[in-house]
Order: C-alpha cells, then sequence, then structure tokens
C-alpha cells in the first residue's frame, strides 16, 4: 500500500512539475467579426406584425489575459477578455449600429495535432456591461450573465500564439428597445453573438 501511495505521489509529482514548467501566461487580443440575433419592431400606431430584420457583420476587438497548464498531448487555457462588438439593423429605413461591451471568461480544452496546431473547445462565460442601439432607447438586456461556446483552431510558435475560433452563444437573450418619440417604434433585439475571432498572444 505504501508502495502504492508513493507511486502515484511520485506521478502526480512529475506531471504536476512538468505542466509548470510548459505553462505559462501571457496577454492577447484581436480582432472580431461579429452578427447578433434577429431584431423585430413595429409601428406603435400599427397593430400589425413585427417585422424582422437580420444583422449586418461588423469587425469588433478583444483584449485580455491568459493562463495555459500544459501537458504533453493536452492544455487547459483560461482567458479573461474585454470584448467590444457591432452589428448593424436596418430600422425603419435606417441603419442603425448595435455596439456590445462585455467581459468574457473563456475556459479552452486544447489538443495537440501536429507540430505548432492544436485545436481547442470551451463554454464562454460572457457578462454584458453595455448595450446600445444606435439612435433608439434600449433597455438592459434580458440576462447578463450568458454561456456561449468557443472552437476553433491555434498555432503556437514559441511565444506567439494565433488562433482563429467561432463563438456562438448558447440561447438568446433579447434587448427591448424604443425610437427616441415614444410614438415611433418599439422592438426587441436579439444580442446573443455569433461571431469569428481572430487573436494574437504572447506568452510573457
Amino acid at each position: 500500500m505504501k508502495k502504492t501511495l508513493l507511486t502515484v505521489a511520485c506521478v502526480l509529482i512529475s506531471v504536476t512539475t512538468f505542466a509548470q514548467s510548459k505553462s505559462g501566461y501571457g496577454i492577447k487580443a484581436g480582432l472580431n467579426y461579429n452578427q447578433n440575433g434577429d431584431l423585430s419592431f413595429r409601428q406603435v400606431q400599427n397593430a400589425g406584425e413585427d417585422i424582422i430584420a437580420g444583422s449586418d457583420g461588423k469587425v469588433g476587438f478583444h483584449a485580455g489575459f491568459f493562463a495555459k497548464l500544459d501537458f504533453p498531448k493536452v492544455y487547459v487555457k483560461p482567458e479573461l477578455v474585454y470584448t467590444r462588438t457591432k452589428s448593424s439593423y436596418d430600422v425603419d429605413g435606417a441603419t442603425n449600429d448595435y455596439d456590445i461591451s462585455k467581459i468574457d471568461l473563456p475556459v479552452l480544452l486544447g489538443y495537440k495535432l501536429i507540430g505548432p496546431l492544436s485545436v481547442f473547445a470551451g463554454p464562454a462565460f460572457q457578462y454584458t456591461l453595455k448595450n446600445d442601439l444606435d439612435g433608439l432607447n434600449v433597455d438592459d438586456v434580458q440576462n447578463d450573465f450568458t454561456v456561449g461556446l468557443n472552437v476553433g483552431l491555434d498555432v503556437s510558435l514559441g511565444n506567439v500564439g494565433l488562433d482563429v475560433r467561432y463563438e456562438r452563444g448558447f440561447s438568446e437573450n433579447e434587448a427591448n428597445f424604443i425610437g427616441n418619440n415614444i410614438t415611433d417604434i418599439e422592438g426587441r433585439v436579439d444580442s446573443r453573438p455569433s461571431q469569428i475571432i481572430f487573436g494574437l498572444s504572447v506568452k510573457l
């Protein structure tokens, strides 16, 4: 029994030491191409059905920090990132930009394929700081805290990493809005993201 415990302890210490020797932390930043969910609206004076508008994607950005626990074939990589996304909608004949600011916490599990190339996936916990639909009065989103999914590819070149990933929110997260003129329009917009993210990371 003592030999078994000693063997297990040695293995755990060796694995931990090896992981720590290749692990680290750093900074990251990049660009996001984002589209939010559908927007629906109606003229307040008109009791007809809502008009549905899809979003047009626009470029946003992100910046933050990461930590990486590295093992021979896999790694765990939590990130803490400030993200600014943008998309646009045609509302009542006018184009309105929809800006969202949020804090993202992806927790990624990566698998090393060959050489510097790896794949990864994991949940992304998101907290909405601000949402602004240009020219309209927008309420807070239904849920400040939501969960999405990140899936992507990573290339590690020494202390520098390049990755591309797809992010999708799991569930709808709506915000209501009205026109600046209360007799104008009212509606709701799905703030759930659907975006392609390009990132550059540097291990410190």
